[in-house]
């Protein structure tokens, strides 16, 4: 599958009431804290959530993770949040560079600026630091693409992209299913939760989403 991008691009009158949409809990987002959780155990950590929303995160994470939230449209600011257009200008939170720099939900809209923003978020990550990115499975079986989204390609040529910024340590399928949505029953739900590797022949057709947790590839 070729990189399908094009040239419209949302800004802050879209994502203010795109956003509206995950202030409710989420089978992604609850996967992901549970990682970050576990990354985190027994340090303090200073997190950067890129295309933060409404930070629903926040509320999902353990005492010694230190949120901080950048999105193109802020809904209650608050002193750990920062509205910024972040493809017309640099991802950056203050000069801060982090332990965990997070994007979830946001590179299916970043077009033709994919490589630009992996770039800026190594520069943010400290040296023994973490990325987590999510993107969604477009080799799916059952392929859905939201009518926003710009920028779809394959995973292959996801993670090719993005191993030229980052090392890739490991990809974590959030869950799979047969049909292309994330699961809302209990019982699917739990299974999926614990399943935290690419099944080979599997998750190339079932897994709804990725995501790819990484380090800096070279000592800044």
């Amino acid at each position: 599958m070729m990189l399908q991008t094009e040239d419209k691009y949302y800004k802050r009158d879209f994502w203010g009431q795109e956003n509206l949409k995950y202030a409710k809990v989420h089978f992604r987002l609850e996967k992901v804290a549970r990682i970050i959780n576990r990354l985190s155990v027994g340090r303090d950590v200073d997190l950067l959530d890129v295309g933060c929303g409404p930070a629903l995160l926040m509320h999902f994470l353990h005492e010694n993770v230190h949120y901080h939230g950048i999105d193109m449209a802020i809904h209650n600011p608050a002193p750990y949040l920062l509205e910024s257009d972040f493809l017309e200008t640099p991802i950056n939170f203050h000069d801060r560079r982090f332990d965990i720099v997070l994007a979830q939900g946001v590179f299916e809209y970043i077009g033709a600026y994919q490589g630009q923003k992996f770039s800026e978020i190594a520069k943010l990550l400290k040296e023994d630091g973490t990325f987590i990115a999510s993107y969604v499975n477009f080799d799916h079986r059952s392929r859905v693409i939201y009518a926003p989204y710009n920028n779809v390609q394959s995973f292959e040529e996801f993670r090719r992209n993005l191993g030229q910024f980052f090392r890739i340590d490991r990809v974590i399928p959030t869950s799979h299913r047969w049909h292309h949505q994330e699961p809302t029953r209990f019982w699917m739900k739990a299974v999926n939760m614990y399943v935290n590797v690419k099944i080979p022949f599997v998750s190339s057709r079932f897994a709804v989403q990725y995501l790819f947790v990484c380090s800096p590839r070279t000592p800044k």
